[in-house]
């Protein structure tokens, strides 16, 4: 009798917290690991500020931001999401043309739309627009998309990346370009057309680095094959950041234990170097915790993905989840001295609310895709 009574109130309460996040259209797994590397990345940029509160409660201000937005975005059908996708694409599109005509330049680069108020970046609603404007294109026909349809859905993703790369911005770009590609390689891209496409881009090499590269682009490159030629001044970014990864050794220096930051060795720690600070804190052991939090963070992305009940949210779901994985490695990459500096933050890690609030809300479509595919399923 107790054990029947003890079954009861376990199947009461399940049932209380399944309608709890249903209503709220959580998957609690993801919104969990997502908690928790906010919380890690505010205890990282705290250090790697030197204790500025400041900057500390700003970031935190863009976390509860993009929090909210996420919850908001996650209460809207994907279906409702797929009707606006070609309007939202419409309109970045008009905002990259109204950056490069009446931007605000900043640090040489014309990125940002002032309003008054705030200022933001367009470039960063394509890449969101982008994914969704071509996995509702693409799902308007059958798969695997013919030939007509690639050069079409290749078309609306060289428009915004050629147009965020004459900003120039070159890791969004390449950000924006990766949302795209993925979602062309889940609708089942020929295998003999991305061989094609490696083949004419090596080929295209030459003229890329000679017409297209900006001075500094080609010194980034030339500086990762060599950072040693110029210790202080084009490849003095790499080299404090291995020093900083490598003086973490296996344990660490411990949370506001690291020299290369607090000293001011380190450039740009609080943005895209601070994956160095994490690893000179934390060692190689911190760093593997935070790659498997990652991980698990892509894995939960691919299995709402995969479990989408149509063409257009498996496309969209598997195209912002890979797109995630390419912020990870292009960072860690670049901090690490394997990939030329781009600019690319740490997801979820780095400052910058522009940033937080794109992934977020990214993370709001996945849970959208997902809680409301079970609401249908029951």
């Amino acid at each position: 009798m107790i054990l029947d009574q003890e079954q009861s109130l376990t199947t009461s309460n399940d049932f209380i917290r399944k309608k709890w996040t249903y209503r709220l259209h959580l998957d609690i797994p993801l919104f969990v690991a997502l908690l928790l590397l906010l919380v890690i990345g505010a205890f990282v940029l705290y250090s790697a500020t030197g204790g500025n509160t400041a900057i500390l409660t700003r970031q935190l201000t863009h976390i509860a931001i993009a929090i909210i937005l996420m919850l908001a975005i996650a209460q809207i059908r994907p279906q409702t999401i797929q009707f606006w996708s070609p309007w939202l694409f419409i309109v970045g599109i008009i905002l990259l043309i109204t950056v490069l005509l009446v931007g605000d330049i900043g640090k040489g680069a014309q990125r940002w739309l002032n309003l008054g108020v705030f200022r933001f970046q367009p470039s960063e609603i394509m890449k969101l627009a982008l994914p969704m404007m071509l996995a509702w294109y693409i799902s308007e026909f059958s798969l695997p998309p013919t030939g007509k349809r690639i050069l079409t859905a290749v078309f609306m993703l060289a428009v915004p990346t050629l147009l965020v790369a004459k900003q120039p911005d070159l890791g969004t770009a390449l950000l924006i370009a990766s949302a795209g590609f993925f979602v062309l390689l889940l609708a089942g891209l020929n295998w003999k057309v991305i061989l094609g496409v490696i083949v004419v881009g090596l080929a295209s090499a030459p003229l890329i680095w000679s017409y297209v590269l900006h001075d500094y682009q080609r010194g980034r490159i030339l500086t990762l094959l060599n950072p040693g030629d110029d210790p202080l001044g084009s490849g003095y970014h790499i080299i404090q950041s291995t020093i900083a990864i490598g003086s973490g050794s296996l344990y660490g220096k411990g949370w506001l234990n690291g020299t290369q930051s607090h000293l001011d060795f380190l450039p740009e720690r609080s943005t895209d170097f601070i994956f160095a600070v994490f690893s000179e804190e934390f060692g190689f052991l911190g760093c593997l915790l935070l790659l498997i939090l990652y991980l698990y963070i892509i894995g939960r992305g691919l299995v709402i993905a995969n479990q989408a009940q149509d063409t257009f949210s498996r496309l969209l779901a598997g195209s912002l989840t890979l797109t995630f994985f390419v912020y990870i490695f292009v960072n860690i990459g670049m901090v690490s001295g394997i990939l030329p500096v781009v600019g690319v933050p740490l997801p979820l890690i780095s400052y910058g609310g522009t940033s937080i609030v794109t992934l977020m809300m990214a993370f709001g479509i996945l849970m959208s895709i997902h809680t409301h595919r079970r609401l249908i399923g029951n």
